[in-house]
């Protein structure tokens, strides 16, 4: 299995060409926009010095670069553009993440903008008083245990970047999605059960704004999805991994 990979390009540009080369870049970025091995890119200028440019460019891999862009006909097209500027570069290197690694608190969390573990044991609380009185649902859950909202709720905190206490108590992503092997759900008592999660978020005083909202509906559709498929025939119960992290989507909290 591949990893992605982040390349660096360093180059030291003197103020008389910064324009052409920002200019010489913005068009070859679009090659870069074209290219499958191509996650994202960025070109940053030093505030310190304005002649040190940085270029970062995420790779789905480093082979996936060399021996896929740069043998393409879109390399040769992105070379055109900057190869006056090559002579200017200080390095060009591919650098692999570490697990050093996080975010920083500019930004709260979902957890936090939800009001943390009170407002997810309210809305569990809230979503499963509803489950046990609906048609479709409530005979998939005929035999909840009395902790399960409990549960459910540490689980769903920890995916919005809470504390780490399903993972200790319960275990990870592979114990939540074995307790619905063998369920046979269906797409109406999935939909169901996204519509009455959207009606305990409501009731249960979650923020309504349409950041949180949107994040959260993405969460519930991703989940609820894979309950459908692992709860099927078909599915195999997958490697022990961490609870997936879930965060902000393209729009961060809105805060007037």
């Amino acid at each position: 299995m591949t990893t992605q990979t982040v390349e660096y390009i360093r180059y030291r540009i003197p103020g008389d060409r910064s324009a052409e080369f920002l200019a010489a870049y913005t068009r070859a970025a679009a090659r870069l926009a074209a290219a499958p091995q191509c996650v994202d890119y960025e070109l940053a200028r030093c505030e310190e010095d304005f002649e040190h440019f940085i270029l970062r460019i995420t790779w789905t891999s480093t082979e996936d670069h060399i021996e896929g862009f740069r043998k393409s006909d879109l390399f040769q097209d992105f070379l055109a553009e900057i190869r006056p500027y090559v002579g200017n570069i200080d390095e060009m290197r591919h650098y692999k993440p570490t697990s050093v690694r996080g975010t920083g608190a500019s930004v709260p969390s979902l957890y936090d903008w939800a009001g943390g573990a009170d407002a997810f044991a309210r809305l569990t609380d809230v979503f499963y008083a509803k489950v046990l009185k609906d048609d479709l649902l409530g005979p998939l859950f005929a035999d909840l245990p009395p902790e399960h909202a409990g549960h459910v709720a540490l689980w769903i905190g920890e995916v919005f970047g809470g504390p780490a206490t399903y993972s200790e108590r319960q275990g990870g992503h592979s114990h939540m999605v074995a307790k619905h092997v063998g369920k046979h759900i269906t797409e109406p008592q999935r939909r169901r059960w996204v519509n009455l999660m959207h009606d305990a978020a409501d009731e249960a005083g979650l923020p309504a704004d349409a950041e949180f909202r949107s994040a959260f509906s993405a969460y519930i559709e991703w989940g609820t999805r894979l309950a459908v498929y692992f709860s099927g025939p078909d599915a195999d119960r997958p490697a022990e991994q961490p609870v997936p992290l879930w965060n902000w989507g393209a729009a961060p909290p809105y805060q007037p």
